[in-house]
């Protein structure tokens, strides 16, 4: 393969491969299929996260086999590897909830070692599941060697009595179950059909979300992302990302020319105008600091306050991404940013073209409803909001994908954990009007910031979504939907005003005044503090007690390093 621009395809793996003194890592290499041929050539790291534990990552194995056939084809030599994933839908409720952010820097830190330490030219990193995503993108910015990230894709919803159906149903039936307003019977029909295959969840949750940023901030393939997980059309994407990459390492192209600020901003846009997860702030903040990029929380609030809401999407919406696909897909998207002026079109992307190209050569499917027209937006801001005051100093993420409330005054329920707040929903212990607080869920006093999706599926479930708020210092699944503020910070352990509440204590949450506080005086706030003794934490040992003693604040993206 020849160099272009000077730059040297082989640049990192000559000192793996070449000359009398590598004779030794040669013969290993021969004695597992790669020929003098194969090792002569640029290597480029296959990272898959493919596990049998989920559906979101399923159909990588297959994937990886067909992004290496491109690369083959194109002159270099893939090699393989694999790294962890948790499913965060299976988990969910549970304790193994505990482990799914913690995945996410061990996922960057073992593509980061593999890839150090064997010497890759480029990397290509396959991802599905909520995590696997943003940690493959921050190996890949650690490394800043020619890379992509492609994403598997989601899957297609359910059908049950004549509708599309997705996991979302399932979550808030149980709360419908536990109420009283669904039957044994009509939950299992329910279970059997909402995941009818492979690939991520259907709805603008985290994957799907995270998928679309990093496709609009330029690190994976533009129209590649909503390609659902087992369409007929998979195996040629991952081909011709197999192809991509090798054109990108003959580029010399670096994710420090890609993940940029602009870009960034680019990819906060895509999040706030698809009513995208709140998990987009804490991944995004993570991706610029392993970048090296200027980036804080309220960077979200300004580009969610002048971004319109266009995408009609699930949880707050009627679309999935099969629907967005028909419609036009994540290119789509980037061009009604770009109509808006709300895009910074010159952005380079893997391609070698910038997204403004992109977007302009985007199609819209003839009377689609997923994407809403320039003038008709959803609503005029877009779907996440940033709040501050005597209960969140560092601020808090509220998600405001449909027509929520923007302002609740209540009395706090205080629980010291989900589990203890989980059983008062089902035990009908939440009342109209209530605010409910969720604390010790916080990246170091989870550990691990456990998203609340059972919580807060079982209060729409129970028919209580419309007048009930949750606050937590933990986070919220990309399906959870009502009147909800996470990431509140700093955390009940790390000293965080959260801390303070008591049950009964007047909370208010107000949106269009950007505050979260409580009825309380600062000194007040701060003797609490100072008398407040967290649960003993259960887990001071192993990953999680590491990961407990390294972990910085939600505000700043819940990085260890």
């Amino acid at each position: 393969m020849s160099a272009t621009n000077g730059f040297d395809p082989k640049h990192r793996s000559r000192a793996l491969t070449d000359g009398p003194e590598r004779a030794a890592a040669r013969a290993y290499l021969h004695g597992i299929g790669f020929d003098a041929e194969a090792v002569s050539k640029p290597i480029i790291g296959v990272a898959s996260t493919w596990i049998e534990t989920m559906p979101c990552n399923f159909t990588l194995r297959a994937l990886a086999a067909k992004v290496k056939e491109g690369i083959r084809a194109a002159g270099a030599t893939p090699m393989e590897l694999n790294t962890i994933a948790i499913s965060d839908g299976i988990t969910m409720g549970t304790s193994g909830m505990k482990t799914s952010l913690v995945s996410r820097e061990v996922i960057a830190d073992s593509i980061e070692l593999v890839a150090r330490g064997h010497h890759f030219d480029a990397v290509i990193a396959l991802s599905g599941c909520d995590k696997t995503i943003p940690g493959t993108v921050m190996a890949l910015a650690r490394l800043d060697v020619p890379a992509v990230m492609l994403y598997g894709g989601s899957i297609m919803p359910g059908r049950h009595r004549g509708a599309d159906v997705t996991i979302q149903d399932v979550f808030e039936a149980v709360g419908a179950h536990a109420t009283g307003r669904m039957t044994d019977e009509e939950l299992r029909e329910l279970e059997v059909v909402a995941s009818p295959g492979a690939g991520a969840c259907a709805g603008q949750f985290t994957a799907n979300t995270m998928a679309m940023a990093f496709e609009v901030l330029g690190i994976s393939p533009m129209g590649s992302a909503m390609v659902p997980a087992e369409h007929t059309s998979r195996a040629d994407e991952a081909f011709a990302a197999g192809e991509l990459v090798v054109d990108v390492l003959r580029r010399g192209l670096k994710p420090s020319d890609v993940i940029t600020r602009q870009a960034l901003e680019n990819a906060i846009a895509a999040v706030a105008t698809s009513g995208g997860s709140t998990n987009g702030v804490l991944h995004l903040l993570a991706v610029a600091r392993e970048m090296g990029v200027e980036l804080t929380i309220d960077d979200f609030d300004a580009i969610s306050q002048r971004t319109p809401l266009w995408c009609d999407l699930k949880p707050g919406g009627r679309y999935v991404a099969a629907d967005l696909y028909q419609a036009g897909g994540v290119p789509l998207v980037a061009r009604r940013l770009l109509e808006a002026g709300l895009l910074h079109e010159g952005a380079m992307t893997v391609t070698g073209r910038t997204i403004g190209e992109h977007a302009r050569e985007a199609t819209e499917t003839e009377g689609q409803q997923v994407v809403r027209p320039l003038d008709d937006p959803v609503k005029a801001t877009g779907g996440l909001a940033i709040l501050r005051g005597n209960l969140a100093p560092e601020g808090c993420v509220v998600k405001l994908s449909g027509h929520e409330r923007r302002h609740q005054r209540g009395p706090a329920k205080v629980f010291e954990g989900e589990e203890a707040a989980m059983d008062a929903v089902l035990h009908g212990g939440i009342e109209r009007g209530d605010v409910v607080v969720i604390r010790n869920e916080g990246p170091a006093g989870g550990p691990g910031m456990r998203e609340m999706l059972a919580v807060t599926a079982a209060i729409n479930g129970a028919g209580l979504g419309e007048h009930v708020a949750l606050l937590t210092d933990g986070r919220f699944s990309g399906a959870t939907h009502g009147f909800m503020a996470g990431h509140v910070a700093p955390e009940a352990v790390r000293g965080g005003p959260i801390g303070a509440v008591r049950d009964g204590d007047e909370i208010v949450i107000d949106v269009d005044e950007r505050r979260l506080d409580v009825a309380l005086d600062d000194d007040e706030i701060a003797a609490r503090v100072r008398d407040y003794q967290p649960p003993q934490p259960t887990d001071t040992t192993g990953v999680l007690g590491k990961y407990a003693r390294l972990v910085g604040s939600a505000s700043e993206g819940a990085v260890t390093g």
